[in-house]
């Protein structure tokens, strides 16, 4: 389900909407840069669906990708960059040929043993 980009998340709705506890939210804010949502004048964070997006990948790289808080900062910093993505179609399709020519190589490793 796709949240509105202009809807407004307390932590707690954020939490509840992530699957995690607040308190998990506020560490992962103190550890985790590319996650700080912002706030209002009373100084009440608030979650954008941007924000939930951060957490929900955040939380998907500790629980299921085993990760660290340190390796999930430094992917998500490379995810947000775009940094390893190939940035035009011709340097995705020499990607592509770089890819067939490995596994060519390693077919052919495989028929002579």
């Amino acid at each position: 389900m796709q949240e509105p980009d202009d809807k407004r998340y307390a932590i707690s709705e954020a939490a509840e909407a992530a699957g995690v506890p607040e308190h998990l939210l506020r560490q992962w804010e103190r550890k985790i840069p590319q996650l700080k949502p912002k706030r209002d004048r009373a100084n009440r964070r608030y979650y954008t669906a941007a924000d939930l997006a951060i957490v929900r990948r955040i939380n998907y790289m500790v629980r299921h990708e085993k990760m660290t808080l340190d390796g999930a900062r430094v992917k998500l910093s490379q995810e947000l960059h775009g940094e390893g993505r190939p940035k035009t179609t011709r340097e995705a399709a020499d990607l592509v040929d770089k890819i067939q020519e490995e596994v060519r190589a390693m077919l052919n490793l495989l028929d002579t043993v």
